[in-house]
């Protein structure tokens, strides 16, 4: 697939040119100019062209399976042979019905159609130019295995996606690490869902161009009546991508795993590097039979470790059952109390010892629930946001050397707003807030524009200890004020005192999280909602 790199310079494209590929300056729905090819597939080319009604850049993809038509003149498709005409006239409608597809569907992480038509005797689909690099390619360019943090952040907007397609009962079937693409802005975009491949792979009886081997599931080799795809097919191929990021190299072919499976739990293989519980959701998604996996996206999320999804502000932490029958016990014993006393000293004033133990009884099992932590402060910010509202990170260098190199990342949100920058130092004690700061107050972020932090004026260098920095960026409606936790200045930035924390968390009892500020009202209504997103940065020796 295509959106691989930058645009093609005229050298590239006077090489790349195939006799396949239609020439620079062709010119399609008199509004699309192509500028030069971005790549050639087995079943599709894909053109750069310059859109004259928008005035902006697209990609425009091509339906042209090499093996069944080639170019009749300068612009139309025709078969190579009258045998291969059901095969691809089956093609060209799976191609138009995937355009269909992708164009009902708006999220960061799935690919957005344009617009799509038929016309010289084949079918087009226009979509954004993207820019970046295939999760393989960066995968590739590392030298350690990524962290649990950073495999659950890439994991977070694909399972909302793939989400998102399972609830229409479509299937992606073709997830690997190439079809995963890191933009240059750090958003993540699920790319080629191929059905036209996979049509023509079907009649032709071809699984060598259409399945990936170690990425594809058994059923999909020969679906039977007791294995049928579903969302579990596309579990397993993610599970894929996670044991090849973890492991370097895909796992053994699904097929080759039928009789005798070969391959090695990563409960084994990578003890010690993740969570128990993470290694075990990949391995139950990697089961070789489906009724053995997850069966729907929120299944796979618990699977992980990961949290589901809220709907609008988040609700109170959900108590466990004990707690709740505590708790209510404990508040029927105090209304009780609160009844009798109010009999037996009718001329006693009613004030506190009566509301302050219940006060400090909600405290306590609050604070038993949710033991205070810097940590756990950062996950609940990221909990309440409104999933709505897109935050997308990406740091220069997921891992720096200590004394050598800076701290730089960009950010960018679907909505604007106002933009804050939450930071866990590498000793978990460092907590504070990194942006806005006191030399670089203007927080304003506009929608979809990419803002590079840190600031020219004040640049961070990776001074240690050795160990991973966490970071959560706000992007927020409205203003949001956080001297409300007593914040300290250090240096230009604003430092949490934890003792401070720790107290005002054992009594808090809003329903925001207690770190992502409170709102400050400039319009009415006023809106609370904020987007967030969660990042690290490894500093190492």
């Amino acid at each position: 697939m295509p959106f691989r790199a930058t645009t093609p310079t005229a050298e590239t494209r006077t090489s790349a040119v195939t006799s396949n590929m239609l020439p620079a300056g062709t010119k399609l729905q008199d509004e699309f100019e192509l500028i030069g090819p971005v790549g050639e597939g087995g079943f599709g080319i894909v053109y750069l062209a310059y859109d004259h009604t928008l005035r902006r850049n697209v990609a425009i993809k091509e339906y042209m399976p090499s093996s069944l038509a080639s170019r009749k003149d300068a612009l139309t498709v025709a078969v190579k042979s009258e045998r291969y005409a059901e095969t691809f006239n089956a093609g060209l409608k799976s191609f138009v019905n995937e355009a269909r597809l992708l164009a009902q569907f708006d999220h960061p992480s799935l690919l957005k159609v344009y617009r799509f038509w038929e016309a010289n005797g084949t079918a087009y689909m226009v979509m954004p130019y993207y820019e970046g690099m295939s999760l393989k390619d960066m995968l590739s360019k590392r030298d350690d295995r990524p962290d649990e943090v950073w495999l659950k952040d890439l994991l977070t907007p694909l399972l909302d996606a793939l989400e998102q397609l399972h609830r229409e009962h479509c299937y992606h079937r073709d997830i690997s690490p190439d079809n995963i693409l890191i933009l240059n802005d750090g958003r993540l975009l699920l790319l080629d869902f191929g059905a036209a491949r996979r049509v023509i792979g079907d009649m032709t009886q071809s699984l060598t161009v259409v399945l990936r081997p170690g990425y594809a599931p058994v059923e999909q080799y020969d679906e039977m009546p007791e294995m049928k795809q579903g969302p579990w097919t596309d579990i397993y191929a993610l599970a894929s991508v996670l044991y090849f990021a973890i492991m370097g190299k895909p796992p053994v072919s699904s097929v080759a795993r039928l009789m005798s499976d070969p391959l090695q739990s990563l409960r084994i293989a990578a003890a010690g590097s993740y969570s128990d519980v993470f290694l075990r959701g990949i391995d139950k998604a990697l089961a070789v039979l489906p009724h053995e996996r997850p069966q729907s996206i929120t299944e796979l999320r618990t699977a992980l470790g990961l949290r589901t999804p809220l709907q609008d502000p988040p609700p109170r932490p959900r108590l466990a059952r004990k707690t709740v029958i505590r708790l209510a016990l404990a508040s029927a014993i105090l209304l009780i109390v609160a009844v009798i006393g109010g009999l037996l000293l009718s001329r006693a004033p009613k004030t506190a010892p009566t509301v302050a133990t219940a006060t400090s009884t909600a405290s306590a099992l609050h604070a038993a629930v949710k033991p205070f932590s810097p940590a756990t402060m950062l996950d609940q910010v990221i909990d309440g946001r409104d999933r709505a509202h897109t935050v997308t990170v990406s740091a220069e260098k997921p891992v720096v050397r200590i004394g050598q190199d800076r701290l730089r990342f960009s950010i960018s949100a679907s909505k604007p707003g106002y933009l804050y920058v939450l930071t866990l130092g590498t000793n978990q004690s460092d907590f504070g807030l990194l942006f806005p700061n006191g030399i670089d107050r203007d927080n304003r972020i506009e929608a979809e524009k990419v803002l590079t932090l840190p600031g020219e004026r004040w640049p961070l260098k990776a001074t240690g200890p050795a160990g991973t920095d966490r970071f959560v960026a706000i992007v927020s409606d409205m203003p949001r004020d956080f001297s409300g936790l007593r914040p300290t200045p250090n240096d230009i930035f604003l430092t949490f005192p934890l003792n401070v924390g720790a107290r005002l968390y054992r009594d808090y009892l809003g329903t925001s999280p207690l770190y992502s500020g409170k709102t400050v009202c400039l319009t009415t209504p006023c809106s609370p909602s904020y987007g967030a997103t969660g990042f690290s940065i490894e500093e190492v020796n």
